[in-house]
């Protein structure tokens, strides 16, 4: 028989984890239910599902030019991604691989550079990117997050698990360090790309604050700016916002759960 101390504690967890489950799913199943009603029945707080679909869903497609604005959500986000993952994944290999006597006072500094916060940095990079002709670009928008400090530190973590063995055998076979990298290091290291497209891909998708001040035009907004500005405006429509929220969460939903293996493997530094 099991303790009762035991048992009323396995009881206590799991109450926790099913009150924790509750908070985390019910903001979706609230999303989900209010695309299906009008915003008169949201505003009243119904819970139960409605038939006001498929008007919700023609009334986004109808009142916002969709494929513009996915498709520029898309173009920054994987276009972001890729960029992202090329720069940090050569910044953490390097910074892992090449020894040097400034080596980790550098990286240190990098990692010191994570204490400030974004907001501070807005009007600098304002100025720096107007100056630039940069204002009302996908390239104005990608370019802050390229070179990602923090995704150069889960590469350089990362890479203390890549086999060196693999490394010294390549170069004895006469590989250049740019082979080595690309037919090697980044097979090897699948799950640790993975997990960080994962991350990269969604921040980009989500990013709200520097598109803000970047884009100054309807044709150059994305997803993330269309629903606050129909979350702002004077008699705004809940329904609509609401499938527009749950068609803005699918692309990063799907993205996880395609990689969400691969994601786990590269969280725990797995190498194959």
């Amino acid at each position: 028989m099991k303790n009762p101390l035991a048992l009323i504690g396995s009881l206590l967890a799991q109450a926790a984890l099913w009150i924790a489950a509750f908070i985390s799913v019910f903001p979706f199943y609230w999303m989900i239910v209010g695309a299906t009603n009008t915003a008169n029945d949201i505003t009243s707080g119904k819970a139960s599902f409605g038939t006001h679909l498929v008007e919700n869903t023609t009334k986004f497609f109808t009142t916002i030019d969709a494929p513009r604005v996915f498709g520029n959500s898309f173009l920054v986000s994987i276009l972001g991604t890729i960029l992202t993952l090329a720069v940090t994944s050569l910044a953490g290999y390097g910074f892992e691989i090449f020894r040097s006597r400034t080596r980790d006072q550098i990286f240190a500094g990098l990692l010191l550079l994570l204490s400030i916060p974004f907001a501070a940095l807005i009007v600098p990079l304002f100025m720096m990117f107007s100056r630039a002709g940069l204002m009302n670009t996908y390239a104005g928008i990608m370019l802050p997050g390229i070179a990602a400090i923090f995704m150069i530190f889960y590469f350089r973590q990362n890479t203390k698990s890549f086999p060196h063995e693999l490394r010294d055998a390549a170069l004895l076979d006469g590989l250049k360090e740019w082979q080595i990298f690309l037919y090697i290091y980044i097979p090897v290291m699948r799950s640790t790309y993975a997990a960080a497209m994962i991350i990269v891909f969604m921040t980009s998708w989500n990013a709200y604050l520097w598109p803000l001040m970047v884009v100054q035009t309807n044709e150059m907004k994305t997803i993330t700016l269309q629903l606050a500005s129909l979350a702002s405006a004077y008699t705004p429509d809940y329904g609509l916002i609401m499938i527009a929220n749950v068609l803005a969460t699918l692309p990063t939903v799907l993205v996880f759960f395609l990689l969400q293996r691969r994601f786990v493997e590269g969280m725990l530094g797995s190498v194959k």
